[in-house]
């Protein structure tokens, strides 16, 4: 018996979950992650049905001297959700969700996935900051920052993060809040999964809902420059209750018609929606529109058909000093290369709540009004991965003039350069420094990574 395989032996009639080595039913299953272009093999998987078991997954690691990877949505864009010849402590079996709706708040497990929460606070008309597309983790888009519609009236995710309950590197279970900890809860607001695994995490929630207005209105590719052009300035003058996104895009009908759209989402009155989106359906007119009414739900699920789990993903992306009529024309051009029907230019928008937080307040710098471009390169087939590869680097190059230094950590590609400066900016410093108190071994180490001092 190998050492691993009697280690496991010995651990799994205390563990409550399953302890998967690779010739187990299961093992292909829970390895596999959201981006089809990661194919990694873990030595075991340790798949967690509670906070015990993540202990008990930290201290078999640390016997076995295997590093770790830890998965909660699997969504990860790099794949750090997955280890090869290591231990990947799963939580997606970790579901429970508690909605208080006396204090406003809901706590969940670290296995939750954001259309699930949704689902849960939105019986109460209830809501807090959540990814855009609801097949993400709340653990992982919390702990890296946390884009969502509301983060205009709410800040990111966060922002709106009360408490969590962290495994840390050395067993031991800790709280992070204001309260207890606090240097560590300023640390994981932001510093990923440098510092532990997040068991659960408690939000504050907002009266949202149930009835928002959002959607998308699309033009063909021949007018992208005036629709972009529109889109920045449309954004100048926002109220906080509205989000808006820009997408090149291939029609998703078979037609290969190339498009540019306006997407949106306000979470204020729906008469104020109808009024401050009024200008994007006169706009053009658009040659679709789906713009109205619809469930907060709706809008935070209105893009999933757009990211199928296993297609191949490869992502760069990275905040624009100023969208300008230059950086417009880039885009349009280097969309029109674009070999796959599947991939995707984005221009997010950030302003209001989450950008009116001073920097160091939380670890996480992303706070920025302007715009973030996210080179979303998709296909399907193994056949196409060297071009649709070569075409977000040649984008990402072709961008270059343009850029501001901020990146956003959930988007940094595996093999960005220094990726721990440019995700963690100004707070580096200080982040070395709490990495060094609760994990002076690096043993959190597969992830957007902080060295501690």
């Amino acid at each position: 018996m190998s050492p691993i395989a009697e280690a496991i032996a010995l651990a799994a009639p205390s563990f409550t979950g399953q302890l998967l080595q690779p010739t187990d039913h299961a093992y292909d299953d829970r390895r596999h992650v959201h981006n089809g272009l990661i194919d990694k093999r873990p030595a075991a998987i340790a798949s967690c049905q509670g906070v015990a078991d993540i202990v008990d997954a930290v201290r078999l690691a640390r016997t076995l001297g295997l590093e770790v990877s830890v998965r909660g949505g699997g969504h990860n864009v790099a794949g750090r959700a997955t280890i090869d010849q290591g231990l990947m402590i799963d939580l997606s079996p970790m579901k429970g969700i508690q909605v208080d709706v006396t204090s406003r708040t809901v706590r969940a497990q670290g296995g939750v996935l954001w259309r699930e929460l949704n689902r849960e606070t939105q019986l109460h008309g209830l809501a807090t900051t959540g990814g855009v597309v609801g097949s993400t983790g709340i653990a992982g888009l919390t702990l890296g920052g946390g884009v969502g519609w509301l983060m205009p009236k709410y800040g990111l995710a966060l922002d709106n993060l009360r408490a969590a309950d962290m495994v840390i590197a050395d067993g031991r279970v800790v709280r992070a809040s204001p309260d207890e900890n606090p240097d560590l809860f300023w640390a994981i607001r932001g510093g990923g999964g440098n510092f532990g695994i997040a068991a659960s995490l408690e939000y504050g929630l907002h009266q949202v809902g149930p009835m928002v207005t959002g959607g998308v209105v699309a033009h063909p590719l021949v007018r992208a420059f005036d629709v972009l052009r529109f889109f920045r300035d449309t954004c100048a003058s926002l109220p906080d209750e509205a989000m808006l996104v820009a997408g090149l895009q291939t029609a998703p009908d078979g037609s290969n018609a190339k498009l540019v759209g306006i997407l949106g989402g306000h979470c204020g009155p729906l008469e104020q929606g109808e009024a401050a989106f009024r200008p994007l359906k006169a706009c053009g007119p658009p040659v679709m529109d789906l713009m109205g009414p619809l469930p907060y739900t709706a809008l935070n699920g209105m893009i999933d058909p757009a990211f199928p789990k296993a297609a191949r993903n490869y992502w760069k992306a990275q905040f624009l000093a100023d969208l300008n009529d230059e950086a417009i024309r880039t885009l349009i051009a280097a969309f029109q290369e674009c070999p796959s029907p599947m991939s995707h230019l984005i221009i997010e928008h950030f302003h209001g709540a989450a950008s009116r937080v001073p920097v160091t307040a939380t670890a996480c710098p992303m706070r920025i009004t302007g715009f973030n471009v996210v080179i979303a390169s998709q296909w399907m087939g193994s056949e196409e991965t060297d071009r649709c590869i070569a075409w977000a680097r040649d984008t990402f190059s072709l961008l270059t003039p343009y850029l501001a230094p901020t990146r956003y950590v959930n988007y940094l590609e595996d093999d960005a350069p220094d990726p721990a400066a440019v995700a963690y900016g100004p707070n580096l410093s200080r982040l070395r420094g709490i990495k060094t108190k609760y994990d002076p071994e690096n043993f959190f180490r597969h992830n957007v990574n902080i060295l501690p001092n």
